[in-house]
């Protein structure tokens, strides 16, 4: 059972970003430029992150993160909108008032 408002987003932003499934993932162009094979392993980084702490998740929500990989420092981040993409969630914790958005970009382009 999910305790607070936090846990029911940490919860669903792990299932997106683990399976990308249920939400928008968008990579940017700098992601975009690097080899497919490359690009693959970054993915399969976001997905199996979990090197959360109090500095890149003050809020424990499971929203952002940040590696290296090939000489690349790359961030992610998942931003929470209405379903329409339009504004912000008025409530993450609802999944089907919710579109979860996964940018995936090189630290450079932030």
């Amino acid at each position: 059972m999910t305790d607070t408002k936090a846990d029911r987003i940490r919860e669903l932003n792990d299932v997106f970003r683990r399976t990308l499934l249920g939400g928008r993932v968008v990579m940017t162009a700098g992601i975009a430029a690097i080899a497919a094979d490359l690009r693959a392993v970054i993915v399969r980084r976001v997905q199996f992150f979990n090197a959360f702490d109090e500095d890149n998740d003050p809020y424990a929500e499971h929203d952002f993160g940040s590696f290296e990989e090939h000489g690349h420092k790359v961030f992610w981040k998942i931003d929470c909108y209405d379903r329409a993409m339009t504004y912000g969630s008025q409530d993450a914790t609802d999944p089907a008032n919710t579109t979860r958005a996964l940018t995936i970009m090189l630290a450079e382009e932030y």
